[in-house]
């Protein structure tokens, strides 16, 4: 492993404290030093590893503190800030260490089973009260603060490095471990984090004082030092010497498994494991939770998910407990998907998940009973799912999450395979998984993620660089789903996009060609796994006198404002029943389907069109579970509604444009914003389909009657 300190980028990150005399100047390499191992995924994944350093603080009436400052729990060392550092007093925590360890009558279950409530109490009782941002971040101090405040070291630096876990994850471990690393680190069996795993540490440490570091059995490395630079130094070479000892044992060949003579291609699997892995929010209603998908694969996944032995591999557990919350214990194996058989794929997945959750249900209630822990089983589906012939996918409720989950099943599946290359892979038991898994610590962490009503879907948008359709995708955002825009100009999708946030799909798309609109489905499906939502709002104002429009112009006019609609259509049925979760479909129709304008009938006979399309998709696709609703619109500054246009018609008139646009009822102009909490809420309604709803301000003559 490569040595990254850099002394420059070190001075850097001084600079960063430079305005806050506060913060011990300590603290500055600690937040560099925390971001290089936060760089390497070999070393910490997604809020793993924790860091800390010792040092002596002023508190608010002058007095000298000794105060560990850690990371808080579940932040990325990878983006890590000085403040989010955790200020815990030394003394009492030391105190508490000594305490413990001096009463030989307490046995190591009453260790373990020193509650979370206690932990917490101890840790929030001696927060030192450093600056106002722990209260305004709501930062929790990390659940192995002990282990960091028993031992004396001024640096303390632990990482999950795959490395070394491949090497303890054996039936052997701490006997290989011993020999590389030799006698310069000790060792510590595995132990859930919290204060017998402290006491544990300060035990092997007391051992030999003379040591470097310890091996965290099946959990992680930890390494000292009395500069950030030497306990990073020690952590490097460490995790180079287990690699060289990992290399030199080659790579074992694999059997394979016998695979189909075509594989399925990404974009038709993936909606059919989205669609198996979900939860009714209540039974028989249609209404689901879903997960967003993401694939991955490569020729090193390829060896992995194509292994005789993937099965057996795959139900031996996680390479680290820290892994755990995120992923579960185990991943969900499904068989090869055969291109000639899709049914028999989508069947076999079926049962595949159904067993998963079967297993996983026994797996709850047994340990539950058998170590009395008071809770309510979590969700019953897998985060990650093993494709022979194809990769893996990670499951989460958002991208972000569903990626985390990929990024540990990629690097779970080389270290397996290192693993079974040096001996045999050995994680730690049910119980111990149980005690983490469910262990209220740990749920903290994910807890303080808050999903929106939308997390877990997929919408798709067309004309979404602008006007209506960027109000869309915004709104949909807001709520927590993920997005797939469409339009004709790269250029403009991509500002859109950037607008949008998050990690918006812009595919550029002529939604007039069938090809075009295929594309971005299946573009779709690889991204995110599926899709739930379409709003179909593309539209032009074609004009003309009906008895003299060319046939070329009311064509033209069908094909974008009524033909498109049926290419969107039609795609996303085809994906929505491979997922078999229903779906909603949205129109931007127009008040010119009931209300028609003089010289506007090549616009507004296809849209009459459009509106009996959306009662046509409502009445044949209803028995899918799929929703199709669609709004009315009037006067909305859009690409067809441009401020020219306004102009000459409320010239024309002989109004303002403001008595114009606010030529309705409510005597209030309708915005794009308007339209799109409109779209949303249809959404939403999931007991309403075949729906036309008006956004117009109120117009008699538009309502539908």
């Amino acid at each position: 492993m490569q040595n990254s300190w850099n002394d420059a980028d070190l001075q850097s990150s001084i600079q960063e404290f430079s305005g806050t005399p506060e913060l011990a100047a300590e603290l500055a390499e600690l937040v560099y030093v925390s971001r290089l191992l936060g760089s390497e995924n070999s070393l910490v994944m997604h809020g793993g590893g924790n860091t800390s350093v010792k040092c002596e603080l002023v508190d608010m009436v002058g007095n000298r503190v000794d105060v560990l400052l850690i990371k808080a729990s579940g932040v990325d060392l990878s983006r890590v800030t000085g403040h989010d550092y955790t200020p815990v007093k030394l003394a009492p925590l030391r105190n508490l260490g000594h305490l413990f360890k001096e009463n030989d009558r307490i046995s190591d279950e009453e260790l373990q089973r020193f509650s979370t409530k206690e932990f917490k109490h101890i840790l929030l009782l001696n927060l030192f009260s450093l600056t106002d941002h722990i209260a305004e971040k709501r930062l929790t101090p990390s659940i192995e603060t002990l282990l960091h405040a028993f031992l004396p070291h001024r640096y303390i630096l632990h990482t999950h490095s795959l490395a070394l876990l491949t090497l303890s994850n054996q039936p052997d471990g701490e006997t290989i471990c011993r020999e590389v690393l030799g006698t310069g680190f000790g060792s510590v069996p595995y132990i859930k984090p919290g204060l017998h795993l402290a006491l544990s540490a300060l035990d092997a440490y007391e051992k030999h004082r003379e040591i470097e570091g310890l091996v965290l059995q099946k959990h992680g490395l930890a390494t000292f030092g009395n500069t950030a630079r030497e306990a990073y130094d020690r952590m490097i070479e460490a995790v180079t010497r287990i690699e060289k000892r990992i290399d030199a044992a080659g790579r074992k060949h694999f059997a394979k498994s016998p695979l189909p003579l075509a594989i399925a291609p990404l974009e038709d699997v993936a909606p059919i494991i989205r669609g198996a892995c979900v939860e009714e929010k209540i039974p028989g209603m249609r209404d689901y939770d879903e997960f967003i998908l993401d694939f991955r694969t490569s020729p090193e996944i390829l060896d992995y998910v194509n292994s005789a032995d993937l099965v057996k591999m795959s139900r031996k557990g996680a390479m680290t407990p820290d892994f755990i919350i995120r992923t579960k214990n185990r991943p969900l194996v499904v068989p090869a998907p055969d291109a000639e058989d899709p049914a028999g794929f989508r069947n076999s997945v079926h049962e595949a998940v159904e067993r998963y959750r079967e297993e996983y249900t026994t797996y709850f209630d047994t340990q539950k009973e058998a170590s009395g822990i008071d809770v309510r089983m979590l969700d019953p589906l897998p985060r990650v799912v093993l494709v022979p012939g194809l990769g893996l996918f990670g499951l989460g409720r958002t991208f972000d999450a569903a990626s985390v989950n990929a990024d540990i099943a990629e690097s779970t599946a080389s270290a397996i395979l290192d693993a079974e290359t040096l001996g045999c892979f050995e994680s730690i038991n049910d119980r111990q998984v149980f005690e983490i898994e469910y262990w209220d610590m740990e749920q903290a962490k994910m807890n303080k993620v808050h999903n929106d009503v939308l997390a877990g879907k997929v919408v798709m948008v067309s004309g979404a660089a602008s006007g209506i359709g960027l109000a869309t995708a915004k709104a949909f955002r807001s709520k927590g789903a993920e997005l797939v825009i469409l339009d004709l100009s790269r250029e403009a999708l991509d500002s859109a996009a950037a607008e949008i946030g998050g990690n918006a799909l812009a595919i550029t798309c002529d939604v007039t060609s069938r090809e075009d609109v295929r594309a971005a489905f299946l573009g779709a499906c690889r991204k995110f796994g599926g899709i739930d939502i379409v709003v179909s709002n593309v539209g032009a104002a074609f004009q003309g006198r009906i008895g003299d429009v060319s046939d070329a112009v009311l064509r033209k006019s069908f094909e974008l404002n009524f033909f498109s609609h049926q290419y969107i259509s039609q795609e996303a049925v085809r994906i929505m029943r491979l997922q078999g979760t229903g779906g909603v479909l949205l129109y931007n129709v127009s008040k010119q389907a009931v209300n028609p304008g003089p010289d506007f009938g090549p616009y507004g006979l296809p849209k009459a069109a459009t509106m009996f399309l959306v009662r046509q998709y409502a009445l044949d696709h209803g028995r899918d579970g799929i929703r199709a609703n669609g709004i009315n619109a009037d006067r909305i500054r859009t690409g067809l509604l441009t401020a020219e246009m306004i102009k000459s018609r409320s010239n024309a008139r002989g109004l303002s444009e403001r008595e114009y646009m606010a030529g309705n009822l409510l005597q209030l102009e309708v915005t794009a914003e308007d339209v799109a909490q409109a779209f949303v809420h249809l959404a939403l309604e999931t007991k309403t389909t075949g729906s036309i709803i008006t956004v117009d301000g109120g117009n008699i003559a538009a309502a539908l009657r």
